[in-house]
């Protein structure tokens, strides 16, 4: 949001979907976070790795957040590293992928009901 951390995604985004997990919405104020999947080894800070910092949940992805603005960046598997989503908002040009799913909406927001998108709907997190 500020423009003090810059990445660079140098390979197609291989997936991209919603995620209507109860964690995603407090961490975006919203009904569900919308997070596209880089290809390993395809994603680097150019500007402002100093200023990116991380929350470590006890089970989950590594939530990566500007520090200086709090807008969420990307997640990074705890296991596997180079496995990172990178939050579709900060992209600046159209990222060239769309929504493929929607998972954990068993626990989508009352408040906001999901659209008749056609898209798979997956209770719990998407099968791999």
């Amino acid at each position: 949001m500020c423009g003090a951390v810059r990445y660079e995604v140098d390979a197609p985004l291989e997936l991209a979907g919603y995620c209507h997990c109860t964690r995603c919405q407090r961490r975006t104020g919203g009904s569900a976070s919308v997070s596209a999947r880089v290809a390993p080894g395809s994603f680097r800070i150019g500007r402002g790795e100093q200023d990116v910092k991380v929350f470590r949940p006890d089970d989950g992805f590594a939530k990566a957040f500007c520090s200086l603005c709090g807008s969420a960046l990307y997640s990074q598997n705890p296991d596997k590293p180079e496995i990172i989503t990178v939050r579709m908002g900060t992209f600046d040009t159209d990222p060239g992928i769309r929504p493929a799913y929607r998972q954990y909406v068993a626990y989508a927001a009352a408040w906001e009901p999901l659209p008749d998108d056609d898209l798979p709907r997956h209770p719990e997190r998407r099968p791999q």
